[in-house]
C-alpha cells in the first residue's frame, strides 16, 4: 500500500467522528473522539453534544438539512479533566434525516494541515524550482513538471527514474534517495548529473535538495525532492576550477617531460576522457622547434599521455612514440597558425587518409576531438589533444576557447622549461669540460669520479673533483664545492681547479696548498662587486696519497670528511679537524695522516651526496660498506652510490670521487743512505747501476749514473749529510736524492768560462721532468725517466 494512502496510521488517524440524532444526542463515537476529549466512549454516548461546548455562545443553532453546504467552525469543548479543548469541526447530513455525522480535529492540527497544504500548493505552482513527491518505492506521487521540461526526464505520476534516465545515472540518483530514506539525513545542494534516454548527447546537471517524509508514527512515508537546473552554473564552476588548476599545476617544474605530463593530468578528467601531449623533438632537448607550414614531418614525439579510466589504449601512439608525417589539410594549417581545432571522428577520417595512422591517432570510442597548438614566440612547440569517449556531449565553442586559453599558458611553461633545459645543458657541458677524466688508473691507485648536476630546477653549481698525478708515484685527490649556483659558480670552480693544479705541481703539503688557495679566494672576493662578495667562497678537501709510505695526508677547508674502508673492514668517516671555508681566512689548516693498506677504499664527496642520503654521513658509510662487499667495479660502485635518492629534487650538485689503493710491485723500491763524503758519490753510482741491472734497465744506466752523480755531489757539497738515494721503478724510473738542507735548487745557464753550475741543467736535459719538495726537515730532489719501450 502506498505511504500516501488513508490507512489507520495515515493522515486521517487523528480525525474524531461521532453520529448524533436530531436532538444532538451522541449515538456513536470513534476512539479518536474519546482520545480528543480525554473521555471514555461510554461517557460520551447518550449525552447531548451541545453540553460539551465550553462556551454556550459557540453552540450551533440548527443542524444542516440535506443539500446544505457544510462549513467548518471553531469551538472549545470540555474535556474529561475539565480543560477546554479547541477543535475545528464540521456537521454533515446523512441519508437519514434524523442522523448527522460530526467530524472534528484539534484546532492546531488543522492549522498545521492548512499550512502544509498551502506550502504544497506553492511548491507545485513553481516554474523555476522542480518539485517531486516520491513514495517509499521512489515512484512519483506529485510533481510540478512534465516530460517536456528536461527533454524526456520522467515526471508522470507513478513513474521512476530508470524509465527516462540512462541506467548508470538512475542508479546513482536512486541510491542517494534510498540512503535518505534509510538514514533520514537530508540532501542539500548536491550535484547530480544525468543524461536522458531521449537525448543522450546532452548531459544535465542538477542542484538537488531532498528530505524524508514521515507519517504520524515517525515511519518513512516518502521523499520530497526539490531541484534546479544548474547545468550552466556547474559548467562555469568547473571551468573556473580548471583554470585555477592550470595556473597552479602547470609550470611548477622546469623539466620539459614533467611539464608535458602536468598538462595532460590537468586536462583529464576535467576536460575530457583521454589526452596526449606531443612536442617537437628539438624542444625536448632544449632546442628551437623547426618551422613548418602545411603537411609533412612536424618532428613530433609523444611526450605525455593520460586516460580517465584504465591503461592507455594499446592501439594509440604510446608515450615516447615518433608521430609520422601529416598529410596537408585545412585542419593542419589552422593548427600551425596557432588556432585550436575541434573535430568529430568523420572530420579526422577525412584529414587522415591513412587507416593505420587513423587507428593510432583515434581511440575506438572517441567521438569528439579538441586540439590546440602549444604556440609561443611565433612557433609551434607541440600540440595538446583531448578526446571525449565516455562523456556524451561534444566539444563546443566554449570548450575551444577554454582549451586555447589552457594551451597558451601551457606553451609558456613548456618554453620556459625548454630554455632552462638548454641553459642547464650548456652549463653542465661547460662544467663537464672543466672536470678531469672520470676514471684513472696507476699501478698503485685506481680512481672513479662521478658528477651529477643539481635537480629540481636549480642552476648548475660549482662542485668539482680532480686527480693530480704527483712525482714519486704520489697522487693528489681533490674535491671542492663553490658557493652558489650558475655560470659564475662554474667559472669560479674553473679558476680554483687551475690554481689547485698549479699549487699541487709545487708539491706543497695539503695544508699549505689550502692556505694559498684561501688567499686566492679572498682576492677573488675583493675583485667582485661589493653586493656579491659574500657569495664568493668554497669548501675544499685535499688528500695526498703516498704508496711508498702507505699513507695519505689530508687537510680540509670546511669540507665534509672523507670515508675510509680498510680492505677487511667497514667504511667510516676519517677524523679530520677541518679549517674554515676558503675565503674566510684568519685560521690555520691542519693536516691528518692515516695509514692506507693496499686494497683500502677512500671516498671523497660533496654535500649533494649527503642530501641524497638524508644528510646522514653514517648512512652513506653503511651503504658504501654494503656495495663494497658486492665486489663491483669501482665505477659501478660509484654509480650505485650516487643513484641513491635520484628521485629526490636535490638542489645541489653531487660529486663523488672513489679511490682504491694497491701495493707497489715487489722489488720496485731501493733505498740507500750515504755520509757527506765525496767518496760516496762513486758508491752511489755503483749501487744504482747494480740495481738497474737487476731491473733489466741497462739502457738507462748511463743517464741514471749521471743524474745520481750530479744530485749526490750537490747534496754533499752544499747540504751536508746524511744523503739519501731512492730508486722507484713503475711506469717511469724515479731517482730521488734527499738532504737536510732547505735551500731551493735553481736551474741556471752557466757561462762558457764558469767551472760549475751545469748540474741541474744537465739533469733537466737527461730527465723527462724533475723537481723538488720539502719535508719536515730537509728537501728531496727527484728526476723521472721514461722506461724503454
Amino acid at each position: 500500500m502506498s505511504a500516501f494512502s488513508t490507512s489507520d496510521d495515515g493522515v486521517l488517524a487523528d480525525v474524531a467522528a461521532a453520529l448524533v440524532d436530531a436532538r444532538g444526542v451522541v449515538l456513536w463515537c470513534s476512539p479518536a473522539a474519546a482520545g480528543l476529549l480525554d473521555r471514555p466512549a461510554g461517557g460520551i454516548r447518550g449525552r447531548s453534544v451541545l453540553r460539551l461546548f465550553a462556551d454556550p455562545a459557540e453552540r450551533p443553532t440548527a443542524l444542516p438539512a440535506a443539500g446544505d453546504t457544510p462549513g467548518t467552525r471553531t469551538a472549545r469543548l470540555t474535556g474529561g479533566s475539565g480543560r477546554a479543548v479547541a477543535v475545528r469541526y464540521r456537521v454533515l447530513p446523512t441519508a437519514s434525516p434524523a442522523r448527522f455525522l460530526v467530524l472534528a480535529v484539534a484546532a492546531d492540527r488543522d492549522a498545521r494541515a492548512e499550512e502544509g497544504t498551502a506550502l504544497l500548493r506553492a511548491l507545485l505552482a513553481q516554474d523555476g524550482i522542480g518539485f517531486v513527491l516520491r513514495d517509499t518505492e521512489l515512484a512519483i506521487v506529485r510533481s510540478n513538471l512534465d516530460a517536456a521540461a528536461f527533454e524526456g526526464l520522467p515526471f508522470a505520476t507513478g513513474s521512476r527514474l530508470p524509465e527516462g534516465v540512462q541506467a548508470q545515472d538512475a542508479v546513482k540518483a536512486e541510491t542517494a534517495l534510498r540512503d535518505l530514506l534509510e538514514t533520514g539525513e537530508p540532501v542539500v545542494a548536491r550535484e547530480l548529473r544525468a543524461t536522458t534516454r531521449g537525448n543522450p548527447a546532452k548531459e544535465w546537471s542538477f542542484s538537488v535538495s531532498a528530505l524524508r517524509l514521515e507519517n504520524a508514527r515517525g515511519r518513512p512515508a516518502g521523499v520530497a525532492v526539490m531541484f534546479t537546473d544548474a547545468t550552466a552554473h556547474f559548467e562555469a564552476a568547473r571551468r573556473l576550477e580548471l583554470r585555477h588548476r592550470v595556473s597552479t599545476a602547470i609550470g611548477r617544474s622546469l623539466d620539459v617531460g614533467r611539464t608535458a605530463q602536468d598538462i595532460a593530468d590537468v586536462l583529464v578528467p576535467a576536460f575530457g576522457d583521454l589526452a596526449w601531449i606531443d612536442l617537437a623533438e628539438p624542444v625536448m632537448v632544449g632546442d628551437d622547434p623547426p618551422k613548418a607550414h602545411g603537411g609533412g614531418d612536424l618532428h613530433l614525439r609523444r611526450a605525455a599521455v593520460r586516460t580517465a579510466h584504465g591503461d592507455w589504449p594499446a592501439n594509440l601512439f604510446p608515450e615516447g612514440a615518433v608521430i609520422p608525417p601529416f598529410p596537408d589539410s585545412p585542419l593542419i594549417r589552422l593548427f600551425q597558425e596557432g588556432r585550436a581545432v575541434v573535430a568529430d571522428r568523420a572530420d579526422l577520417e577525412r584529414a587522415l587518409t591513412d587507416p593505420v595512422f587513423l587507428r593510432a591517432a583515434a581511440p575506438d570510442a572517441g567521438h569528439s576531438l579538441a586540439v590546440a597548438p602549444l604556440f609561443a614566440r611565433g612557433v609551434v612547440l607541440g600540440v595538446a589533444g583531448v578526446w571525449r569517449t565516455e562523456r556524451p556531449e561534444p566539444f563546443d565553442r566554449r570548450d575551444t576557447e577554454l582549451l586555447t586559453e589552457i594551451a597558451a599558458h601551457a606553451a609558456l611553461a613548456v618554453d620556459n622549461a625548454r630554455r632552462y633545459t638548454r641553459e642547464h645543458r650548456a652549463a653542465a657541458a661547460l662544467q663537464q669540460r672543466l672536470l678531469p677524466r672520470a676514471t684513472t688508473r696507476t699501478a698503485t691507485l685506481e680512481t672513479a669520479g662521478h658528477y651529477l648536476p643539481a635537480a629540481g630546477g636549480a642552476e648548475i653549481g660549482g662542485d668539482w673533483f680532480d686527480v693530480i698525478a704527483l712525482p714519486s708515484l704520489r697522487t693528489a685527490l681533490v674535491v671542492g664545492d663553490v658557493t652558489g649556483h650558475g655560470l659564475h659558480a662554474t667559472a669560479t670552480m674553473g679558476r680554483l681547479r687551475t690554481a689547485v693544479q698549479t699549487l699541487a705541481d709545487l708539491e706543497l703539503a695539503p695544508d699549505e696548498l689550502l692556505t694559498h688557495l684561501d688567499g686566492l679566494v679572498a682576492r677573488l672576493a675583493a675583485e667582485a662587486d661589493p653586493a656579491h662578495r659574500d657569495t664568493i667562497g668554497a669548501t675544499c678537501l685535499v688528500v695526498v696519497h703516498d704508496p711508498v709510505a702507505g699513507q695519505c695526508t689530508l687537510a680540509s677547508a670546511g669540507h665534509p670528511p672523507p670515508l675510509l674502508a680498510a680492505p677487511d673492514g667497514v667504511a667510516a668517516p676519517v677524523p679530520v679537524r677541518p679549517g674554515p671555508p676558503l675565503g674566510v681566512g684568519g685560521l690555520p689548516f691542519e693536516t691528518t695522516t692515516v695509514d692506507l693498506r693496499p686494497g683500502s677504499l677512500l671516498a671523497l664527496y660533496t654535500d649533494g651526496l649527503t642530501a641524497r642520503h638524508g644528510s646522514d654521513v653514517d648512512r652513506i658509510a653503511t651503504r658504501l660498506t654494503d656495495l663494497r662487499r658486492s665486489e663491483r667495479s669501482l665505477n659501478a660502485l660509484g654509480r650505485a652510490l650516487v643513484a641513491e635518492g635520484a628521485h629526490l629534487p636535490v638542489r645541489d650538485d653531487t660529486v663523488l670521487l672513489l679511490a682504491r689503493t694497491d701495493a707497489l710491485r715487489a722489488g720496485a723500491l731501493a733505498h740507500w743512505e750515504f755520509p757527506a763524503d765525496p767518496a760516496a758519490v762513486a758508491t752511489a753510482r755503483s749501487v744504482a747501476a747494480v740495481k738497474l741491472a737487476e731491473w733489466d734497465l741497462d739502457e738507462l744506466a748511463f743517464t741514471t749514473e749521471l743524474i745520481v752523480s750530479e744530485l749526490v755531489t750537490n747534496a754533499i757539497r752544499y747540504a751536508g749529510g746524511p744523503v739519501g738515494l731512492r730508486l722507484i721503478r713503475d711506469t717511469v724510473l724515479v731517482c730521488e736524492v734527499s738532504d737536510p738542507s732547505n735551500t731551493q735548487p735553481r736551474l741556471r745557464r752557466a757561462r762558457t768560462t764558469d767551472e760549475g753550475g751545469r748540474g741541474l741543467f744537465l739533469i733537466a736535459q737527461l730527465a723527462g721532468r724533475w723537481g723538488s719538495r720539502y719535508g719536515v726537515s730537509g728537501k728531496t730532489i727527484w728526476a723521472e725517466q721514461a722506461l724503454p719501450t
